[in-house]
């Protein structure tokens, strides 16, 4: 299926690595001019770089901490005063930080919901009137399966992207009657830039692809999912393909979670 977004402009946070470098590969070779935040600004240019030589459309990097409301708003400024308009906002930055309930303090909760919840909301809410007036919009809110499926242990995150899961529906009711289609990606086992490393830090002599392979243990399909194919699902959401489907909150996990 060939997925065209020509015309259109996407901004995707979280762009620079992992998940969001694949999904601005995948978007701006469908055609998208696509714009690309991140904090790190070398890691940024880079990736930029990497995703121009496969684009169809413009590649811009803009630095920008999510978690900070002005630097959200300076980075708006500077997207629309480069592209004029934001068709498609794909909200991924975010960390897995997790812990022992008793031992995550008010300011781990804090930078968590600023980091998860807060910058899908700004963001959102800078792009939301465009979006509604020209009666076309994508809002694409990545998520991960513990926001359905919670387990011990497994907050402030799983907190955070419960919380992003409700967003999602109340702003694809509110941006219906406008064609603004709002859903979010619920990320399982994903070989990403965050799975390299968490394989470091463990120290272990265990290669790569062993580390993978043992973690694939517990998904019915047998293996870890690629950022690539996450990216084709975010692609579709984004594209006039998926014109009838908002609100939902798609498993990108290989059946892994015990939620659809």
């Amino acid at each position: 299926m060939d997925i065209r977004l020509d015309g259109r402009t996407a901004l995707i946070t979280g762009g620079s690595r992992g998940l969001g470098l694949a999904m601005a590969r995948r978007f701006a070779a469908s055609g998208a001019d696509v714009a690309i935040l991140a904090r790190d600004p070398v890691s940024l240019e880079q990736a930029a770089a990497e995703v121009a030589t496969t684009a169809r459309g413009q590649v811009a990097a803009f630095p920008c901490d999510v978690s900070r409301a002005d630097e959200i708003a300076a980075a708006h400024a500077q997207v629309m005063q480069r592209f004029g308009k934001v068709d498609i906002l794909v909200n991924n930055a975010g960390t897995s930080r997790t812990g022992k309930f008793e031992d995550i303090t008010d300011e781990v909760w804090q930078g968590d919901l600023d980091l998860k919840l807060f910058a899908a909301i700004r963001l959102t809410r800078l792009v939301w009137p465009q979006m509604t007036q020209r009666r076309w919009g994508r809002v694409i809110n990545v998520l991960n399966t513990a926001a359905k499926a919670p387990r011990a242990g497994s907050a402030p995150t799983a907190v955070s992207r419960a919380a992003g899961m409700a967003l999602t529906k109340v702003l694809a009711g509110e941006g219906a009657p406008h064609n603004v289609l709002v859903n979010s990606l619920h990320v399982g086992l994903i070989d990403s830039d965050q799975w390299v490393r968490r394989h470091a830090a463990s120290q272990t002599n265990e290669p790569y692809d062993a580390f993978l392979a043992n973690m694939a243990r517990n998904v019915p399909l047998g293996r870890v999912g690629t950022a690539e194919e996450f990216a084709n699902v975010a692609c579709f959401l984004a594209s006039d393909l998926a014109g009838y489907v908002t609100g939902t909150a798609i498993n990108v996990d290989g059946n892994m979670s015990p939620v659809v």
